[in-house]
C-alpha cells in the first residue's frame, strides 16, 4: 500500500493501529497528498494550517510531515475524549464542537465522516505489508474499533 512505511512509523510513534490511520487519509484526500479543501485543509490528512503549524508541520503537502502530524492531532484527540468515535469526531468538527456538545456533534458531515472511516477500517486491517508490535494498548485498540463497528452497525440497521 502506498505511504505504508510512514503510516507505520506514525503507528508506532502514536500508537494509532495502521488501518485506523489509512482508512483516515482515504475518508481525507483519498490518498491524494496534493489534496486542498474548500476551507483550507492540506494534504494526506487533511490538516488545517494553523493546526500544522502547532504540530510541527513546516510543509502539509510532504507526505511524511502530514502523516506524523495528522497521526499525532488524531492521537491527541482520542486521549483527550476517551474514544476512537469522539477522537475522529474532533479530527472531523474540532475539539470545541465535541466539547459544546458533550459527544459527537449534531452534524449529518461529522456523523457520516465517523462512519465512513470506521467502514474503511477492515479495509485496511490487512492491507498494511508490515505488522506493528502487538502489545495490550493495540489489542485493547483492535477491540474497541471491533465494538463500535458492531455498535454502528446495529444502530444502522434499526435506522433502516
Amino acid at each position: 500500500m502506498q505511504y505504508s512505511d510512514i503510516i507505520l512509523s506514525a503507528s508506532q510513534k502514536y500508537n494509532i493501529h495502521p488501518s485506523i490511520i489509512a482508512a483516515v487519509i482515504h475518508a481525507e484526500s483519498n490518498f491524494n497528498p496534493n489534496a486542498i479543501s474548500s476551507a483550507g485543509a492540506q494534504g494526506l490528512m487533511q490538516l488545517m494550517p494553523a493546526t500544522a503549524r502547532s504540530l510541527g508541520v513546516t510543509d502539509s503537502f510532504d507526505p511524511y510531515q502530514n502523516i506524523m502530524g495528522g497521526t499525532q492531532y488524531l492521537s491527541q484527540q482520542i486521549q483527550r475524549f476517551g474514544s476512537l468515535d469522539l477522537g475522529l469526531a474532533a479530527y472531523n468538527a474540532g475539539p470545541g464542537a465535541v466539547e459544546q456538545y458533550n459527544g459527537v456533534p449534531p452534524y449529518q458531515e461529522t456523523q457520516n465522516y465517523i462512519a465512513r472511516v470506521l467502514s474503511l477500517i477492515p479495509e485496511y486491517q490487512n492491507n498494511i505489508n508490515i505488522v506493528p508490535s502487538i502489545n495490550n494498548t493495540a489489542i485493547i485498540s483492535a477491540i474497541s474499533i471491533a465494538l463500535l463497528l458492531l455498535g454502528y452497525a446495529l444502530i444502522r440497521k434499526r435506522a433502516s
